[in-house]
């Protein structure tokens, strides 16, 4: 479902192919049909990644059968990236029948017999709303991006929601299922006394502009957005909650907040950089770093007690770096994020699509309480790091 770009409609019906106006493309048995709402420009919105992977028949338990986008299928149609969704579209219709449209009041009725899942991948802002339109339209199943909601009050309403109408709403935490997550938590299991920090890095220019862009399109600020992936590690497997924190305790001389313009002209203040430490009253400490022009690389490092590294694993490691040059070349031009957690995306996607069609539980897949937690976590440690850089 894809709101914006489809703005152009009128301009786009000429190229509307006559299978998508006959049906979706078909879904078998042990496959559930899928509602991407909200695709982005290409190469830039993890909605179109989400579409790029789905199309290329990546998770055996989905298939593609709807996008809504209503924001290049609305105002920003002729804006900057509405030419490009619209030559998404088109492709998109024409080779797989895939049908798009502005709203998700707009989607047919569930065919009998078949299960229907929304990849909810728009603004956080749109969650709450998007949530419940995905409920009328008989999504049994919600894949909810990061963080899903712009604060706890409106993600506990939406959990609410959700249970009363028997939808299952799941997190796409996908950090949760990495490889140097696992590898790092079982070298420190193995060796008592060490410290593990999570390394998430982004390739933001170290300018003004680009760090004023970023700010403003991630309103809800780097601890509710690039961050949050780390707190939903700390949540998930640390025993981390607002309740069970002992103590935080930011590095200064690594962490960095500004106050940028954004685009519109409008000042914006968030972390660029920051790096803590939680020590919870269970006797746990983990450590933090996120930098949004730190690089693509994202790791875990693995110190002794005097600080010295034992182990470190990079995402993406050696394994990985062959296919991120295949998708490189193949997708030129699209964030490096993309293809570094390329596998990671899959996976998460496959496991909530197969307990959607199938049934069969979506293990270590993050749910909507630990969303919660995770921003509640978000939301209780920004005043406190903040006040401990001086703002």
């Amino acid at each position: 479902v894809e709101p914006w770009f489809m703005g152009g409609a009128d301009a786009f019906s000429s190229h509307i192919s006559l299978k998508s106006i006959i049906m979706a493309p078909s879904v078998s048995d042990n496959q559930c049909e899928v509602v991407l709402v909200g695709c982005g420009a290409p190469l830039r919105g993890m909605g179109w990644y989400h579409a790029v992977q789905l199309l290329g028949g990546e998770c055996p338990s989905a298939v593609l059968c709807y996008v809504v986008e209503p924001w290049f299928m609305g105002a920003g149609a002729s804006g900057p990236g509405g030419p490009e969704f619209a030559e998404f579209q088109k492709k998109t219709v024409d080779d797989f029948g895939v049908e798009f449209y502005k709203a998700l009041e707009e989607l047919p009725p569930v065919p009998e017999g078949k299960k229907r899942m929304a990849l909810v991948s728009g603004r956080t802002a749109d969650n709450p709303k998007l949530l419940g339109q995905a409920i009328a339209a008989g999504c049994s199943t919600i894949y909810l991006e990061k963080p899903g909601a712009p604060t706890v009050a409106e993600l506990q309403a939406m959990k609410q929601e959700a249970d009363d109408a028997g939808v299952t709403v799941l997190m796409g935490y996908n950090k949760n299922v990495t490889k140097y997550v696992k590898k790092s938590r079982e070298f420190a299991a193995a060796h008592p006394g060490s410290h593990v920090t999570f390394v998430s890095n982004n390739t933001y220019e170290n300018t003004p502009e680009s760090l004023g862009e970023c700010f403003e399109r991630n309103a809800e600020g780097m601890l509710k957005n690039m961050a949050i992936h780390e707190l939903a590690l700390l949540v998930s497997f640390y025993d981390v909650t607002v309740e069970n924190i002992e103590s935080v305790e930011a590095d200064a001389d690594f962490s960095s907040m500004q106050t940028l313009k954004g685009p519109s002209g409008k000042e914006w203040t968030d972390f660029d950089k920051i790096k803590f430490t939680v020590t919870t009253k269970t006797g746990k400490k983990v450590s933090v770093q996120a930098d949004r022009c730190g690089g693509s690389v994202t790791y875990a490092v693995v110190t002794d007690e005097s600080g010295n590294e034992l182990f470190k694993h990079t995402m993406p490691d050696e394994e990985d770096e062959a296919n991120v040059s295949v998708l490189e070349a193949k997708y030129p031009g699209a964030m490096p994020y993309f293809f570094s957690q390329d596998p990671d995306y899959v996976t998460v996607k496959e496991k909530v699509a197969n307990q959607c069609a199938n049934g069969v539980e979506a293990e270590g897949i993050a749910t909507i309480d630990t969303g919660i937690e995770t921003l509640r976590v978000a939301e209780y440690l920004k005043p406190l790091l903040a006040e401990q850089l001086g703002n």
